[in-house]
C-alpha cells in the first residue's frame, strides 16, 4: 500500500460522501476521487434541491437530474435524445425510470415504478430527509447492539439529525394527541407517537435547511479546508468498469461524458456506492459476479392517503391565536410545504410497520372550489404506512449480456412479487391507516397501495452477510467476498426487512466499512 493511497468512490450520494469524509478525516495522507455520472445541480455540491426558494430554479434543478428525461441537459449526460420518453411516471421529481424500452421500468411489469436520480448528491438531493433508527429485526443481527448505537450516533452527526423538528408546532402537537388517543394503549413503551427524526438544520424563521450530501461532505467542500486538496469530485463522469487483478481492485475505467474520452484511474481501494440497481450492474459489467449479486431485492411498500383535518377536534386543542401564529410563521417560507412531521415507529409484533404523518396547509392535489373540504383553514395531512418486504432470492435482477441499456451496460430485468406474508401486513397497515384517518378527520384521498418501486428505497441487492455461503455479496466490513480492497455501500447492503427510509442505517453501515478500510490503508 502506498504511503499516500488513492481511493476511488463511485457515486456522490450520502453513502459515497460518508466514505469520502471518514477516510480523509481519519487517514493523514489518503486521497479520494469521487465519480458521479450526473451533473452538479446546485452551487454547493450535493445540496438538497428542497432548499432552492425560487420555484423555477427548483424545477430546473430537478430536470437536470432526470437522466434520459433531462431536457436540454440530455446531451451533457451522454444520452441520445431518441432514447428518452417524456412524461413518464416517477415517484418523485428529480428521478427517472431505469429503462426506456421495456415493459415498465427495467423490463419489470411487477416493479413498474423503479426509478433513480442521476446527479451530484444522488437521491440525497431529493429525499424527504426522514432518518428513523432501525429497530429490532430491522437491524443487522451480527452487529452488536453497543456498536450499533455508536455507528448510528456517528451517522446522525454526519446527517445533521434533528429529533425534535417542528416539535413547537401546536398543530403538530394536536395531531400527536389525536393519534395517541387512537393507538397509544396498544403501542410498546418508547415506540409510541412522536416527532419523526429528520436530517437538516433548523433556521431562525422556523423553517428547515434540509440536508443533502453536502452536509455529509462537510469540510471536504469547505473553503480553506485542510481536506480540500485531497478530495476531488468529478461530475458527468461515468465509471465503466472496476478493474481487478485477482483478489484486488486496481482502479476504475471512466468515461468523461463531456468529451466522450475514456481513461483508467488507478486506485488502492474502490468503493462502489451508486444505487441498489446500478451498483450491481457495474459489478456485473466488470466481471464481478457473486451468486447473490442483484438478488434478495426488497423495499418498503407504501399505503398512502390524504386527510382533511377535523375542525372541531383541532379547535379543541389549538387556539385561533396559535393557529394564526403558526400560519404566519409558515408564510415566511412558502416554498417548503412541510410544517410538521409525526410518526408511529416500527415495533414487533403489534405494529410491524411505520406511519409517517406530514402536515401541510394545502393538499398535494387541487380541490374544486365546491369540494366540501376545499380551503380547510386547519389544513391537511399526507399519511403513509411503510410495510416491510421479506428478503427472497426469487426477487431481484437478471442481467442480460446480450442486451445493452442506454448507457451501454448489460441491461437487466427486475423480478419481483409480493407473498401472502406481505399482503397480510399490507392489509393490516391499511386498516391502521383508516383508523388514523378517522382519528384526524376525513379522507379526501382514500388509502391506496402505491405501485411496487414507489418507495425509491431499494435494498438487498448487494446484501452483507457474516459468512460467504452464496446468500450475500459483501462481508461484515462491506467488502465484496473474495476481494480485500473492493467495498460496496448503500441501501443495497441491507439484508433485513425494513419499513422506513433506510438512509441512516446505510450511513451507519458506511461508518463501519470506512473505519475498516482506513485500517487496511495503513
Amino acid at each position: 500500500m502506498s504511503t499516500a493511497p488513492t481511493v476511488a468512490v463511485v457515486g456522490s450520494g450520502p453513502i459515497g460522501s460518508a466514505y469520502a469524509r471518514l477516510i480523509l478525516e481519519n487517514h493523514p495522507t489518503a486521497r479520494v476521487v469521487m465519480f458521479e455520472a450526473g451533473p452538479q445541480l446546485t452551487d454547493i455540491p450535493g445540496e438538497s434541491v428542497r432548499n432552492i426558494a425560487d420555484p423555477d430554479d427548483k424545477a430546473r434543478a430537478r430536470e437536470m437530474s432526470q437522466g434520459p428525461q433531462a431536457g436540454s441537459y440530455r446531451e451533457s449526460l451522454g444520452i441520445p435524445a431518441g432514447v428518452a420518453v417524456e412524461g413518464m411516471f416517477t415517484a418523485r421529481g428529480g428521478t427517472h425510470l431505469l429503462d426506456f424500452g421495456g415493459e415498465g421500468s427495467a423490463h419489470a411489469p411487477t416493479f413498474p415504478a423503479a426509478a433513480a436520480a442521476t446527479n451530484v448528491g444522488g437521491q440525497g438531493a431529493h429525499w424527504t430527509c426522514a432518518i428513523p433508527r432501525p429497530h429490532g429485526s430491522e437491524k443487522v443481527a451480527f452487529i452488536p447492539d453497543a456498536e450499533w448505537d455508536d455507528l448510528i450516533d456517528v451517522a446522525e452527526g454526519l446527517l445533521h439529525a434533528q429529533h425534535d423538528a417542528f416539535s413547537d408546532s401546536p398543530i403538530g402537537a394536536a395531531l400527536r394527541d389525536l393519534l395517541d388517543g387512537e393507538f397509544g394503549a396498544e403501542l410498546d413503551e418508547g415506540r409510541g407517537v412522536s416527532t419523526l427524526p429528520v436530517a437538516g438544520d433548523p433556521q431562525p424563521d422556523g423553517s428547515m435547511r434540509w440536508a443533502g450530501a453536502d452536509v455529509v461532505l462537510g469540510p471536504l467542500i469547505a473553503e480553506d479546508s485542510p481536506y480540500a486538496d485531497r478530495f476531488e469530485l468529478r461530475d458527468l463522469t461515468l465509471v465503466r468498469r472496476v478493474e481487478t487483478d485477482g483478489a484486488r481492485a486496481t482502479g476504475v475505467t471512466i468515461e468523461d461524458l463531456r468529451t466522450k474520452e475514456t481513461s483508467f484511474v488507478p486506485a488502492d481501494a474502490v468503493v462502489v456506492a451508486a444505487d441498489a440497481f446500478r451498483s450491481p450492474q457495474l459489478l456485473w459489467a466488470s466481471g464481478i459476479r457473486p451468486e447473490a449479486l442483484g438478488r434478495y431485492l426488497t423495499e418498503h411498500h407504501v399505503v398512502i392517503s390524504t386527510v382533511s383535518l377535523d375542525a372541531e377536534k383541532m379547535a379543541a386543542r389549538v387556539t385561533d391565536a396559535e393557529r394564526e401564529a403558526e400560519l404566519a410563521r409558515r408564510a415566511q417560507n412558502p416554498a417548503d410545504p412541510v410544517a410538521a412531521v409525526n410518526r408511529i415507529p416500527f415495533s414487533e409484533p403489534d405494529h410491524p410497520f411505520s406511519l409517517q404523518v406530514m402536515y401541510a396547509e394545502n393538499p398535494p392535489f387541487p380541490l374544486e372550489g365546491t369540494h366540501p373540504h376545499a380551503s380547510n383553514p386547519w389544513g391537511y395531512v399526507n399519511m403513509g404506512y411503510g410495510i416491510r418486504k421479506f428478503p427472497r432470492v426469487e426477487d431481484g435482477v437478471r442481467f442480460h449480456d446480450d442486451e445493452l441499456d442506454y448507457r451501454g451496460f448489460p441491461n437487466f430485468t427486475i423480478e419481483y412479487a409480493l407473498t401472502e406474508r406481505e399482503n397480510a401486513e399490507i392489509a393490516r397497515a391499511t386498516e391502521h391507516l383508516r383508523r388514523a384517518g378517522g382519528a384526524l378527520g376525513t379522507f379526501i384521498a382514500e388509502p391506496r397501495l402505491l405501485p411496487n418501486g414507489s418507495s425509491l428505497h431499494y435494498m438487498g441487492t448487494m446484501r452483507m452477510g457474516d459468512t460467504d455461503d452464496g446468500t450475500s455479496v459483501a462481508d461484515p466490513e462491506s467488502r465484496v467476498w473474495g476481494f480485500d480492497n473492493l467495498v460496496v455501500g448503500g441501501n443495497a447492503l441491507i439484508p433485513t426487512a425494513n419499513t422506513m427510509n433506510p438512509t441512516l442505517m446505510s450511513v451507519a453501515l458506511a461508518v463501519r466499512g470506512a473505519r475498516a478500510l482506513v485500517e487496511r490503508l495503513g
